[in-house]
């Protein structure tokens, strides 16, 4: 019943084609089988209702009725709290303390490598060599569950999930070491809702 009531919601995303961070809230929506309106942006020529809606003139942006909420990680949560079933955040205050530390890691530690190697101007290979190192000394730790430090899917798979898919295109081809890392990857992309999140652009990234 409330996969049924769930798929009534209307909710607005404005995303980018290729944007990991509306990659992340648009695996979320569909962890929770939400019907939503989609509307493309292009970063270089934002539309003007998203400028009067986020003071930021960015993606993602999230319409929810008469609340607008910007920020993957604020969109996520509140997605998470409104919608609690499947949760993907633990409900035990010390937990989800240190689940939200871990996504904040995952965003300063690999992300900003990450957004650095989508920057033409900033992509070197001292960066790759960084973001490749760092992921391969964690990969041990994805044997130990069937998701990332966990038995259950969770917001934190949502975040990393994004970034492993775009790996190839950043240049980075993990080495055999990674094996559990890899199997990880393989196993959260063949999830129905990652493949239901995917755009276009995101499609494409598998076949360059």
């Amino acid at each position: 019943m409330a996969q049924i009531a769930n798929r009534r919601l209307a909710m607005t995303l404005y995303s980018g084609d290729t944007c990991p961070y509306c990659h992340m809230v648009r695996i979320v929506l569909a962890e929770k089988g939400v019907n939503y309106d989609t509307i493309n942006v292009n970063l270089d020529d934002t539309p003007e209702d998203l400028k009067e809606l986020n003071p930021y003139n960015e993606v993602p942006t999230l319409v929810d009725r008469e609340l607008v909420l910007y920020n993957a990680r604020v969109i996520m949560e509140y997605l998470d709290e409104r919608l609690p079933h499947p949760p993907l955040m633990p409900v035990d205050p010390v937990f989800r303390a240190r689940h939200r530390l871990m996504l904040y890691r995952i965003e300063r530690d690999w992300y900003t490598l990450a957004n650095q190697l989508a920057d033409k101007n900033k992509a070197t290979d001292a960066v790759r060599k960084e973001l490749r190192d760092s992921l391969t000394s964690v990969s041990p730790i994805f044997e130990q569950k069937p998701f990332f430090m966990s038995d259950e899917f969770s917001m934190l798979d949502c975040a990393i999930a994004p970034l492993l898919w775009r790996l190839p295109s950043y240049g980075i081809e993990l080495p055999a070491t990674s094996k559990p890392l890899l199997n990880y990857a393989e196993r959260m992309f063949d999830r129905e809702s990652f493949k239901e999140s995917l755009t276009e652009g995101e499609r494409e990234m598998k076949e360059e």
